[in-house]
Order: structure tokens, then sequence, then C-alpha cells
């Protein structure tokens, strides 16, 4: 079968959240969709609430996946490991709440893996290397996996590159997170997975990275340092559609599929 999965970009805020409400599941209705995958690390500005994971639940997703504010709400702690379809990177230390890889029931039966990690440059140079940690998923709970998904959660795009070609044919999407501006790379690597640098985010669009400009501005500026708050006006949901054949194991297709209010 041809499988269709949706990647969303991190949502940030309340108005990000509402936006996804408004917005996802016509537009899993519009264009197929299977699974979805949403990014809410940035949910609660910068973390993540359980009132607002079940939230992102509520509104379609099948997974969430996390990134470098994972513990900037420390109450998602417990959730972590009450809620097997809530994934934090997979590479952060073992001893921490939460799991970093599923296996999810899709179609047909198809077993859905979905692995989250997160980069070192420029993010956490003590983390354990992602490159290494997937060689051992993939080679250890990842077998019991039809299809492959990976978000990275990094801040350089050539960490999420590489990641991408070292995974080509072992995964059939590796789609990347955090940097919150969608990239225009959507492609097919030679051994048949799908890849995008970044999905984008989901929430203001008259923004810098979702919060209101000035905000960053003063940053820029040396001043003292600001609250970040949510941008007002008009939203975007950022999201990248991969068209897998389910046979042959390798990405058909892969769309961009954003909506602006």
């Amino acid at each position: 079968m041809l499988l269709h999965i949706l990647a969303v970009g991190d949502v940030v805020s309340e108005r990000g959240l509402d936006c996804l409400h408004h917005h996802l599941r016509a537009l899993k209705k519009e264009h197929d969709i299977h699974f979805t995958v949403v990014n809410g690390e940035n949910a609660a500005g910068l973390g993540l609430l359980p009132r607002h994971a079940d939230e992102i639940f509520d509104a379609g997703a099948d997974v969430i996946t996390l990134g470098n504010h994972t513990w900037s709400r420390l109450q998602i702690a417990d959730y972590l490991d009450q809620n097997p379809y809530i994934l934090r990177p997979a590479n952060f230390a073992p001893n921490l709440p939460g799991r970093g890889f599923g296996v999810f029931e899709g179609p047909q039966g198809l077993r859905i893996g979905v692995l989250n990690l997160m980069g070192r440059f420029e993010l956490d140079s003590n983390l354990s290397s992602p490159f290494e940690k997937a060689d051992r998923i993939l080679a250890g709970e990842g077998r019991d996996a039809d299809v492959m998904l990976v978000d990275f959660h990094a801040e350089a795009t050539s960490e999420k590159g590489a990641l991408a070609w070292y995974l080509d044919g072992r995964a059939q999407a590796v789609w990347g997170t955090h940097t919150h501006v969608p990239t225009a790379d959507t492609q097919i690597l030679p051994k048949g997975t799908g890849f995008v640098t970044d999905l984008g985010m989901t929430g203001p669009a008259r923004s810098i990275l979702g919060v209101k400009p000035e905000n960053s501005i003063a940053r820029f500026l040396g001043q003292l340092p600001r609250r970040y708050e949510a941008a007002g006006g008009p939203c975007k949901l950022c999201a990248v559609r991969f068209t897998i054949d389910t046979q042959t194991k390798t990405c058909v297709e892969v769309t961009r599929v954003d909506v602006f209010d």
C-alpha cells in the first residue's frame, strides 16, 4: 500500500495549539493521511505540559515528539513514563523519564516505528551521539518496525542532512525540527529515504520563531532579557507529507502541505 505520513512542525504557544485544532483534521482528510507525528516541545512557549499534550492528541496527532525544551516544564516527567505515544529524544541519558522510540499500529496492521533524536551542535554536546543511538535502535527494538520515521531535533542543517544520508535506506522518512523555518529541500535520497531539513513551525506567522519580534530584537541590541511572548496576527501550520511504498519500503513522494490562516 501507499502509506501517507504527515509530519507537523513545532507547535508554538497556545496560539499554535489553536491553529492545530483548526486545521489538522481537515488537512489529514484532504491528503488522505494514515499516521500523524507532531512536534510539541514549544506548546507551553518553552516545553510542554500534560494538558498541552492532551490537546495535541485531541487535535489529531498519533504521536508527539519533543526536543531540547523537554525539561523546561518538569510537570511532563511523569506523563512521559505513563504515555507511550509521546517521545523525548532517545539520546538523552537513559535514566531520564520517558522513551525516545516506539512502535505503533498503523493501517492494515503495519508496525510504524517513530524515533526522536536530538542534535549536538549548538544544543547539548553532552548528549550521546544521535548516529550511534540510531544504529543501536535500528539493530535492536527497531527491527520490529515495518516502517521507520525519524524526527531529528537539531540546530545545524549539516547535522540534519548528515543523519538523513547516514540512515538512507534504513529509515523511510527523516525530517528536521527545532529551527522553526520551513525548508524547500524536500527530496528522496538514493536508497529511498524521504527527507526535509526542517518542517517549520505551527504558530504565529508574523513573528520571529513564533514570538513577538520585539522580544528577539531586544536581545540583539544588547538590552535586558525579555520574557518571550507569542506574537499576534494570523497563524500557520507547517507540515510535510511523506508517501511510503510499504512493499518496497521506500519513500516515493515528499510534499510540503503548509496551511496559512
